[in-house]
């Protein structure tokens, strides 16, 4: 037969094909049998189609998919790859057929489309563009630009850098790459953990894709060929994590109807005509559980698609309307290209010409290969425009906010033989804005100087470290303090003495959490900043990031160290809430309130909870709690990998669940056990070491 299915002992599918699309559609397929339901929602979220079967809980999503025109901006992407690259979108169209294959075979059989009252719906050869579209659309954080306008208007300009994200503000990913001089074989490792929403089933697809021309494991995202973000073909390997670069922009859009449609006032300060059409979203669930419907003004000016407001302003009357602009919707490029590139790759140099090609989002990416080649590199486009596009929407009629060209990715090497990347400023720093706080790349930098020779048993060690560099400015708060009560007085000193570990049995780790979610609460209630509690209009999908108490626990480390917050008497703060925590302690461990809270589009009815975490936002092991807010960690390690370039099959990975999206599938959740302990799956290569499924 032209393709074989096999799988591991953890239900990983291993392809083995004739040639390219073959294999790919083998790969749709597959994905199809085992992420029926995970291909049906992602489908649905391209299109802006959710709230057809979600109901009004997805509508804002399905506003924001339809206004930002995710569809057609991948249809013209895929028109264009046609056009440009024939080879990559006939791959593409064979994933395309492999998906409708299993979809029509057996995809119904996963019993959330009976919950549901759905069929498996079509897949167009455009839909994995859809896709990558829609999972990334907000991964560059653009509604941020939002709230440092508002917080901007109620505390001045200064306020910004007090809630950055270099106070720990956002999470990402860890990554890092150690070279052959610093291991025990010789030969060089990378490793590390995407930090993402986990969702169920999983957002990552570990899968091993054989042909003549290749032979790759990696992690795939379901709904897109190929292996585009974590991979090893046997002689080089490759891993990513978010640049945290600023490549999409926000224009405040001076709109107007006339008789023939909608204009907007250009830099020219001539008024344009804009693109403009209606659609209509259905609704299930409305009034009366019946299946409503709501029409949506799209609207598109020379700067992009209108997301927010319009000629009328927005929902409360504010005469504004935002457009965006983002590079796939200009170029009609969303870098596809690049990925057969990645799949052929043999040396470093190949994955460096491949990732010429990439796109969105921008990444920060080490390789390595078998004869020594080392590559430490940012990848993606980043227009060339003013700073001011970078921090705040910015005015659509005054000239100076255009794109003028790109930016030249950067480069960067090693230091003492290892490169660490977490989102920190590193070699991306001249494409962004805000960064990840350096606590998690100094200390995956510090522990792994702590020892001279690394192999690749040594790294889940480092995945799951779980020491929190942040609870500093705090812990020095409370030392400061006097005049306590005899229980606050014990409570600070036991906290002074704790090992800073937010280990999941740990009492003491629980203990500073209620103490640090108290201070957030009560700094977010002060009558200088509750006044920020109070976003403008925006939609439902983008208020997230103008949320006031996620943004205080995010920055309290800024907020503490600050020398001076507003006259807001901080110390005050810090004492009455450890009074608090002091007359009402928490009950149990840190993992009795930090539990996995992962993502699913319909919810498990049976509401179990979910299992007991350790780690926290600024910890190498980044389970993100919000401060302030919950305890529960609905981001974390997404899945976890070692790449070891001196034998492929002593690499390792694992994923939160497990390789089947399937609930009662034995390969649904039995990575989930070995995911919570820090231990992972071997990586099995060879065919003959596997279990044959199928013949396709």
């Amino acid at each position: 037969m032209s393709a074989e299915t096999y799988r591991d002992a953890w239900g990983i599918p291993h392809l083995r094909a004739d040639n390219v699309d073959e294999l790919a559609r083998a790969q749709g397929r597959v994905t199809a049998r085992d992420r029926a339901w995970q291909l049906e929602v992602e489908r649905h979220r391209a299109q802006g189609t959710s709230a057809s079967f979600l109901g009004p809980g997805a509508l804002s999503w399905d506003r924001l998919a339809r206004r930002a025109r995710l569809a057609d901006t991948a249809r013209r992407c895929f028109s264009a790859l046609e056009e440009k690259d024939p080879e990559t979108a006939a791959w593409v169209r064979a994933y395309v057929d492999g998906v409708n294959e299993g979809l029509a075979e057996n995809g119904s059989a996963a019993p959330e489309f009976a919950r549901a009252g759905l069929a498996p719906g079509r897949w167009e050869p455009w839909t994995p563009l859809g896709v990558w579209l829609a999972t990334h659309i907000l991964f560059a954080g653009f509604p941020a630009k939002l709230w440092r306008e508002h917080i901007t208007a109620h505390l001045g300009p200064d306020a910004v850098a007090l809630f950055a994200a270099d106070g720990p503000g956002t999470a990402g990913s860890n990554g890092w790459l150690v070279s052959g001089e610093r291991t025990t074989t010789g030969h060089a490792i990378i490793a590390g953990d995407p930090h993402r929403f986990i969702e169920d089933p999983g957002v990552y697809q570990q899968i091993h894709l054989s042909c003549p021309e290749f032979d790759v494991v990696g992690l795939a995202v379901p709904g897109v060929p190929g292996i585009a973000h974590f991979g090893h073909t046997g002689t080089v390997a490759w891993a990513i994590t978010n640049a945290m670069a600023d490549y999409q922009d926000l224009y405040r859009e001076r709109l107007r109807r006339t008789g023939a449609g909608v204009e907007a006032l250009g830099p020219d300060g001539t008024w344009h005509r804009a693109a403009r059409h209606t659609e209509t979203i259905r609704v299930a669930g409305g009034e009366e559980g019946q299946e409503g419907e709501e029409t949506v003004e799209v609207i598109e000016t020379d700067r992009g698609p209108v997301i927010a407001g319009g000629p009328e302003g927005l929902d409360d009357g504010t005469p504004t309307a935002l457009s965006l602009r983002y590079p796939p919707r200009v170029t009609a490029d969303l870098g596809f290209g690049a990925l057969l590139p990645l799949l052929r790759a043999r040396r470093v140099a190949d994955v460096d010409r491949a990732l010429d090609a990439w796109a969105e989002p921008v990444n920060v990416v080490q390789a390595a290969d078998t004869e020594g080649g080392l590559l430490h590199r940012v990848a993606g486009r980043v227009p060339l425009r003013s700073a001011a596009n970078g921090l705040r929407p910015v005015p659509a009629w005054e000239p100076g906010h255009e794109w003028e060209g790109r930016h030249t990715p950067p480069r960067a090497g090693l230091a003492d033989g290892v490169a660490v990347m977490a989102n920190q400023r590193g070699p991306a720093a001249p494409l962004g804005v805000e960064f990840a706080p350096p606590h998690r790349a100094d200390r995956i930098a510090a522990l792994l100087a702590g020892k001279e020779r690394w192999s690749a048993a040594d790294m889940p060690a480092i995945h799951t470290d779980t020491l929190l560099a942040s609870a500093g400015p705090l812990l020095d708060r409370l030392t400061a303090l006097d005049d306590l009560t005899p229980g606050a007085a014990a409570l600070r000193d036991r906290l002074l003495s704790w090992d800073r570990r937010m280990d999941a049995g740990s009492t003491d780790a629980a203990a500073y959490a209620a103490v640090r979610g108290a201070v957030v609460r009560r700094l977010a209630a002060h009558p200088v900043l509750a006044p920020a509690s109070v976003p403008p209009a925006y939609p439902e999908v983008l208020l997230p990031w103008l949320a006031l108490v996620p943004r205080v626990g995010h920055a309290l480390e800024h907020l503490l160290r600050a020398e001076d917050l507003y006259g807001i008497d901080r110390a005050a703060a810090v004492r009455a809430a450890l009074e608090e925590v002091a007359a009402d302690p928490p009950a149990g461990t840190w993992g009795d309130t930090h539990r996995l809270t992962a993502w699913q589009a319909l919810p498990d009815p049976s509401g179990a909870d979910g299992p007991r975490l350790s780690g926290d936002h600024d910890c190498v092991l980044c389970t993100s709690a919000v401060p302030g807010l919950t305890d529960r960690a609905a981001r974390g390690p997404a899945a976890r990998y070692v790449w070891d370039l001196a034998d492929r099959q002593d690499s390792r990975w694992v994923v939160p669940l497990g390789a089947s999206g399937v609930p009662g599938s034995p390969h649904h959740r039995d990575q989930r056990a070995l995911w919570l302990d820090g231990e992972l799956v071997p990586v099995v290569t060879d065919f003959d070491r596997l279990t044959k499924e199928t013949d396709v």
